[in-house]
């Protein structure tokens, strides 16, 4: 049954029979004939009847819900049991939010350093899509808001707080302004995430909590874009401070902390808090709580800042 389970979970990955029986390396046959043959095991429909897959019953809802449990405590025990002989190894599934990727390496680098046999994948995810995959299994770690929306039915360790800045056009503010009000910044014509980010709602609240309602002109998910955009002058933009750490200082552009209101969120790596943790999260997290490795990406955050702080006259 073990194996019908996984073709379970490659069907619900990849809502397609050809593609889920490719991505378990068997023909298509095959793997529709095992989830029939579930279906006779449970006495119950699993998958919606069609011409091509079109989802899963709710039946069908309940036994991914157990299947995914199952594969995932098979996995965790096969990765114990290869830590007692070989040492820790495996496939490290990490989500983040947009916004706080550049942080991701510095956690990564220590981690490889500890365990050289983990191979990683990272996906750019919102807070809500990195709730649902903890918990659906399909991640292990994930490195997101903290203490805005806080996720449920996790295990934290703080690693930044986030700062906000205006990315502009130097002739959009004044001439040696060294900060913005919020309610000053929704003047300008912005560029701002789609909603689905929290990010995003941050900013809204900020601009509420100023006595203001902001319509974007732009919106984007990539804070790349929003960095060509405003470099581009079609519009400012509400950025992380993260985001600067990932850009050269331009001559054309400023970045003003915003303020009134003075926002700071707390990010950290999340894992699901269950027992026993996943071995993979539970060494990721043994390393993010390391001494030092916050410290440090905090020392990066604001060596990389310093080149923009007007205030310093630069």
């Amino acid at each position: 049954m073990f194996r019908k389970f996984v073709y379970l979970l490659a069907l619900a990955r990849e809502q397609h029979f050809g593609r889920a029986a490719e991505a378990c390396h068997v023909s298509q046959p095959t793997l529709s004939n095992a989830i029939r043959q579930l279906e006779d095991e449970l006495r119950v429909p699993i998958v919606e009847r069609g011409q091509k897959f079109s989802g899963f019953t709710p039946e069908g809802l309940k036994v991914l819900e157990y299947a995914r449990r199952i594969v995932a405590e098979r996995d965790g025990l096969y990765q114990e049991l290869t830590a007692l002989g070989q040492g820790l190894s495996g496939h490290l599934r990490i989500g983040a939010i947009p916004t706080a990727l550049p942080a991701v390496p510095h956690v990564l680098a220590r981690f490889a350093e500890r365990y050289p046999q983990i191979r990683s994948s990272v996906r750019s995810l919102s807070s809500r899509d990195i709730q649902r995959d903890l918990d659906g299994f399909e991640l292990d770690a994930a490195i997101t808001y903290l203490d805005n929306e806080p996720l449920s039915n996790v295990r934290t360790v703080p690693l930044f707080s986030e700062r906000y800045f205006l990315l502009a056009q130097r002739r959009q503010v004044g001439e040696g302004t060294t900060s913005i009000r919020w309610a000053d910044a929704a003047k300008l014509p912005l560029c701002l995430l789609t909603p689905d980010m929290q990010n995003r709602r941050i900013a809204d609240t900020a601009f509420r909590m100023a006595d203001r309602t902001v319509v974007p002109l732009m919106e984007t998910n990539s804070i790349v874009t929003i960095y060509t955009i405003v470099r581009s002058g079609l519009a400012a933009s509400v950025v992380p401070s993260q985001l600067l750490t990932l850009v050269a200082l331009h001559p054309d552009l400023v970045a003003l902390p915003l303020t009134e209101p003075d926002l700071t969120y707390a990010v950290g790596l999340v894992y699901a808090d269950r027992e026993p943790p996943a071995p993979l999260a539970k060494a990721l997290a043994a390393v993010a709580a390391e001494p030092g490795l916050a410290e440090r990406v905090r020392a990066l955050t604001d060596e990389a800042l310093a080149p923009w702080d007007l205030s310093k006259g630069l």
